[in-house]
């Protein structure tokens, strides 16, 4: 599915309102003046709510990208989308993106 794409500059979510952020992003390609984030970049988690183990098996420390995009590359890596797929761990839960540039789509 089409969708807009993640940038550095994001607003980028664990499920329990933990700020995630990319480890790098590719500076060669800039959506709204922010490089932009491919799917194989690994993104580090601070903030999650989710208890420790004994109450829960958190909190969110790391989170990686399941899917991007298909037919628009940066540096031969398909780009992070709104609507792509992630897991974070040690919780198994995904990552949200609330906050991106609308006006670039790619597929």
């Amino acid at each position: 599915m089409p969708g807009p794409i993640v940038h550095l500059g994001a607003t980028v979510l664990c499920t329990h309102a933990g700020q995630a952020t990319p480890t790098v992003s590719f500076p060669r390609v800039m959506v709204g003046g922010q490089p932009v984030v491919t799917q194989p970049t690994p993104y580090v988690i601070a903030g999650c709510t989710l208890p420790p183990p004994i109450a829960a098996n958190g909190p969110c420390v790391t989170g990686q990208w399941l899917t991007g995009s298909v037919r628009v590359l940066a540096g031969g890596m398909p780009l992070v989308l709104m609507d792509s797929l992630s897991i974070c761990a040690p919780t198994g839960t995904p990552m949200l993106p609330t906050v991106v540039k609308p006006r670039v789509i790619a597929t």
